[in-house]
């Protein structure tokens, strides 16, 4: 089947196999990392190669699905939407994989010791906190649900995601801060920042042109 075309051009991302080629990328980490595990690939460590690469995966996607509105609206291509529900669910399934990780190897899968640990350390707990608002996230993610919450509540819960950007950089900090070692750290919140504060600013954008427009200074 041919690619779709806009004004006489060719979209790759409107062709059919765009979303399940997409699918395939997102399981390529966990590919990796299970072959790694299989192969004992994974480094002297391997418990902590997992528990590590899989909190960076779910940063990584956390950033590709905040990054889909934006280039979304910058390059006037509204067809990059329909990949932000797919990268949305790889974010809850690689901190499914995260706390699956954690809960199996650093806590032998002991319920009554992992929620002392969370209640205990820090960044064990903000962690947490961003897997529970995930939750519902992805529990809503789908037309259905849309079409039960209406969608000015859907919108409203679903900016929840901008708590848990916030709390994944605050675990991932907390996490290093052992080490002292913040350059991923850094990286990860500049582009979260520049993510978020592109929304801020297009939320505040609109209330200053009417000042303008009466011939007031903007703030």
């Amino acid at each position: 089947m041919a690619t779709p075309a806009v004004r006489g051009r060719r979209v790759p991302w409107l062709h059919p196999a765009a979303k399940p080629l997409l699918f395939v990328a997102g399981l390529l980490p966990f590919a990796w990392l299970f072959w790694g595990a299989l192969a004992n690939q994974l480094g002297a460590n391997p418990a902590e190669h997992l528990i590590r690469a899989t909190g960076d995966w779910t940063l990584r996607f956390l950033c590709l699905a905040l990054a889909v509105t934006p280039l979304r609206v910058l390059t006037a291509q509204p067809a990059l939407a329909r990949f932000r529900r797919m990268l949305g669910l790889f974010v809850y399934f690689y901190v499914c994989l995260h706390l699956l990780c954690y809960a199996w190897f650093d806590m032998g899968l002991d319920a009554a010791d992992i929620a002392k640990d969370i209640a205990k350390r820090p960044f064990i707990l903000v962690g947490f906190a961003a897997f529970v608002l995930l939750t519902p996230l992805a529990a809503t993610s789908f037309n259905r649900a849309i079409k039960a919450l209406g969608a000015a509540r859907w919108q409203a819960l679903h900016r929840a995601v901008y708590a848990v950007a916030g709390l994944a950089i605050l675990h991932f900090f907390w996490m290093r801060s052992g080490k002292n070692d913040f350059a991923e750290v850094a990286v990860y919140a500049a582009i979260l920042g520049v993510l978020l504060g592109w929304r801020l600013w297009r939320r505040l954008r609109p209330q200053a042109a009417p000042a303008r427009r009466a011939g007031q200074a903007p703030r």
